[in-house]
């Protein structure tokens, strides 16, 4: 059986949706073995639950939770301390890097089964890999930060990813590590990458600097950014005016 494979499951506390184009037999077993995947980081991994690494803090840390830690320390000094996983009184907190870092790997289990063409989002973190037709780029949605039935921009994208950090889900969750207090500035900011690690810890250290965040982005390599400020005035890339994001286009985005 060689059909797509088109599956939602409730993951991490949110949809995650699975679209593979044409999926020979060793992808759909790959695709399983993606959402165990994504269930195993959940278990492991969510500051939520008794009993995962991240709050039980194993004498010997798994490689997988090093990589963690070293990802939000990354970020952390990148950012000038706005993100922080570390926050006083709380239990070491990695959703802000955790959901797009596995996400990008269940991304490659399908690549390495020989999945071309699909799209995985996880409550709007996109990653997406070739295309769902010839000549046609994946179509990535935008929503409105105030009007939660209307998209403010769409991108086509082609073997990149998509995240977004706002307020408009689960309210004031994203706080600035540098005042404690939750973010402010921004209503809602939009970070296209090479991958969903990138994308989505990008967007999240971004939304926690406040406008300051928008102009951090374009330094990053790679990443061009789209974001709504709290006067509703429009930022956005130059390159975000073509008419397909590429890796390609994100690489020359970074020559700037």
């Amino acid at each position: 059986m060689s059909g797509p494979i088109r599956r939602v499951e409730h993951i991490m506390g949110l949809p995650i949706s699975m679209d593979v184009r044409s999926a020979a037999p060793p992808v759909r077993a790959a695709a399983e073995r993606a959402f165990d995947w994504l269930r195993e980081v959940d278990r492991r991994f969510s500051p939520f639950r008794e009993g995962s690494e991240v709050r039980g803090w194993p004498e010997r840390a798994s490689p997988e939770l090093t990589e963690i830690i070293d990802l939000c320390l990354q970020y952390q000094r990148s950012s000038g301390g706005a993100f922080n996983a570390w926050r006083p009184g709380r239990a070491f907190d990695p959703c802000g890097v955790v959901k797009g870092w596995a996400v990008q790997r269940a991304g490659q289990l399908l690549r390495a089964a020989g999945a071309d063409s699909f799209c995985l989002n996880a409550g709007g973190d996109v990653l997406a890999v070739g295309e769902p037709e010839p000549g046609r780029a994946w179509q990535v949605g935008i929503r409105h930060p105030q009007l939660a039935d209307q998209v403010c921009a769409v991108f086509g994208v082609r073997d990149c990813a998509v995240a977004t950090s706002g307020a408009y889900e689960r309210g004031a969750h994203v706080v600035d590590g540098r005042t404690g207090r939750p973010a402010r500035g921004l209503l809602g900011l939009t970070v296209l990458a090479p991958d969903l690690t990138t994308a989505d810890a990008v967007s999240t250290a971004a939304f926690a600097m406040g406008a300051d965040g928008i102009a951090w982005v374009a330094e990053q390599p790679g990443c061009l950014v789209f974001a709504v400020d709290d006067e509703r005035v429009v930022h956005r890339s130059p390159l975000l005016g073509e008419p397909v994001v590429t890796p390609e286009l994100l690489a020359s985005g970074s020559r700037r």
